[in-house]
């Protein structure tokens, strides 16, 4: 019934699939784990074949890409529904196969999402942006996804049948990290097919340094450039970003943004990197790093 896929890269994964395979020999219909390694160095290999090497286990030469490996789960899974989880996502919850199991009475379910929560307790100021950013940006109750089914979108905890990923997959345009999953979310809404939102989260095991986060966070902006193109500026893409939201609204300023953004970039890197962390000055600096990308503006 479900095929469990793990992208696996640069990460010990042995705690997550521990936790996975005592669920699977408990619960009464087919399930099984399926990872793929995309590319990680040789002392992670070494770290994760022990575990891994008891499920199916692929191992690629070379890194694909996020988008890529994703679709390439389609080739090793055997089962109608795909359960996608990030490598650092930690179970939390005992009865977190069968309720996805559950959540699938009928073909009207085509893609479910768990949702993602995080520590409570506040981290060291080093992995404060990431923490705080998680709390108060993503992990939302059942009900507010709900409310917004496909701006709630995340990839690192849902299950999607096998032929609706076949015939709308991840863009294997996108190498890099950021917004896969808002593309994919976007292609699901332009096609109707709905996503079906359940209280039954994951927790984020792994935050990144302060400094670590910006970068993928630009990383993610120029993504973004990328993909608007991509879905040549599509209002229903803009329209379940936040990001760009704010940007039709101060457009008129944005050369004014722009020069603020020249100016306070190295004391807002100089604050967050030491962990003085507002998100709003978080936003802002998203902002400008949008501003500066190469897009075409008047198209927004």
């Amino acid at each position: 019934m479900i095929s469990v896929c793990i992208p696996v890269f640069n990460f010990d994964v042995r705690q997550l699939v521990n936790s996975l395979a005592r669920q699977v020999t408990a619960v009464s219909f087919p399930c099984e784990i399926v990872l793929i390694d995309d590319g990680s160095d040789e002392e992670f290999r070494k770290i994760n074949r022990s575990v891994c090497n008891q499920h199916v286990y692929v191992e690629l030469p070379e890194n694909v890409g996020r988008a890529s490996v994703r679709n390439l789960f389609l080739e090793y899974t055997g089962y109608r529904y795909l359960l996608f989880l990030d490598c650092d996502s930690l179970i939390i919850k005992d009865d977190f196969l069968l309720s996805y199991a559950a959540s699938v009475t009928s073909d009207n379910e085509k893609v479910v999402c768990g949702g993602r929560v995080y520590e409570t307790k506040k981290p060291a100021r080093d992995y404060l942006l990431r923490w705080k950013y998680g709390v108060y940006r993503e992990s939302k109750t059942c009900e507010e996804r709900q409310n917004e089914p496909n701006r709630s979108f995340m990839s690192n905890n849902f299950l999607i049948r096998r032929d609706v990923l076949a015939r709308f997959p991840f863009d294997h345009r996108i190498t890099v990290y950021g917004h896969e999953d808002t593309l994919l979310g976007f292609v699901l809404k332009k096609n109707r097919i709905s996503i079906k939102h359940i209280d039954n989260p994951v927790l984020n095991g792994d935050l990144e340094i302060n400094s670590e986060y910006l970068r993928k966070s630009g990383l993610s902006i120029k993504n973004l450039s990328v993909i608007l193109g991509y879905v040549d500026y599509h209002p229903g893409f803009s329209s379940d970003i936040g990001l760009l939201q704010f940007y039709k609204r101060i457009r008129p300023w944005s050369f004014v943004f722009s020069g603020l953004f020249f100016l306070f970039k190295p004391i807002i890197e100089f604050l967050i990197t030491r962990g003085f962390v507002v998100l709003w000055m978080f936003d802002f600096y998203k902002l400008g790093l949008f501003l500066r990308s190469n897009f075409q503006e008047q198209r927004l």
